[in-house]
């Protein structure tokens, strides 16, 4: 059933649903929509909240910029009201600082799940954890005047954010390690080129280039669509001859499922 009405709207996350596609909607513009613990707190609360029936989520950001990265609050000794200060969190055991990177992390991962195609609209600045974001969504469709950066390096750190994983599987190893070592922007141009974006249009024609791709994810059966991606998916850890295995599995479950025989 369509809902324009809000499922979350909390911690500059909102959550919206039509049908079978979810909207998730980074609203803090003021700040570029800056990232923070409460804020992936919301997201990880976002993809726990859909609808059984969505199979489409869009990511977007409102405001001049998907996501400008994580806010520089973070890193100051006071750190935000109420959280931990990254300082404070470094003071503490490795076991404790483990498990708090492990729950931020929790926000960037439920965008993979094979029930759902994921589809970030870009534009602007997606630096940091806004390119760590944008890399956890399935595909990416960006502004012409979409900025990608990964700047952990240049504050001493690492990108941490479950990001490294897809950059790596979309432009290689070599170029990955060359976007994040120097901290460099990545354009619309070589993004499209190298991989990263699965389409560029001009930023005025950002939201309906989405909302077509969301029309034709939606055109091919749901169950077609689960199995496909998770053939995709696990193609990258199996042999050749493992995935012709998988294949002919995937598509015996269709077949019976078509057929109606499937247990």
């Amino acid at each position: 059933m369509a809902s324009l009405d809000p499922v979350l709207d909390k911690d500059g996350v909102r959550l919206t649903v039509e049908d079978a596609v979810a909207t998730v909607t980074l609203t803090n513009a003021a700040k570029r929509n800056a990232q923070s613990p409460a804020l992936w707190r919301a997201l990880t609360e976002a993809g726990r909240s859909l609808p059984g029936d969505v199979r489409v989520v869009v990511l977007r950001g409102e405001g001049k910029s998907f996501s400008a990265g994580m806010d520089r609050q973070a890193f100051t000794p006071e750190g935000f009201d109420g959280e931990p200060s990254f300082l404070d969190l470094a003071r503490g055991s490795d076991e404790d600082l483990d498990k708090v990177i492990a729950e931020y992390q929790d926000a960037f991962t439920w965008w993979r799940r094979n029930d759902l195609v994921t589809v970030a609209a870009v534009q602007g600045h997606a630096i940091g954890a806004g390119f760590q974001l944008a890399l956890a969504c399935d595909l990416r469709v960006v502004a012409e005047d979409v900025q990608f950066a990964m700047r952990e390096t240049s504050l001493g750190l690492v990108p941490d954010l479950t990001g490294t994983h897809p950059l790596t599987g979309l432009v290689g190893y070599a170029r990955a390690l060359e976007i994040c070592a120097t901290g460099r922007f990545v354009h619309a141009a070589e993004a499209e080129r190298i991989g990263l974006a699965n389409l560029v249009v001009p930023a005025e024609e950002l939201d309906g280039a989405v909302r077509d791709l969301a029309g034709a994810l939606l055109a091919a059966p749901r169950d077609a669509v689960i199995e496909t991606k998770a053939l995709l998916r696990g193609a990258a850890d199996r042999t050749y001859e493992e995935q012709r295995v998988a294949e002919r599995a995937a598509q015996a479950r269709r077949l019976r499922d078509l057929a109606g025989l499937a247990d």
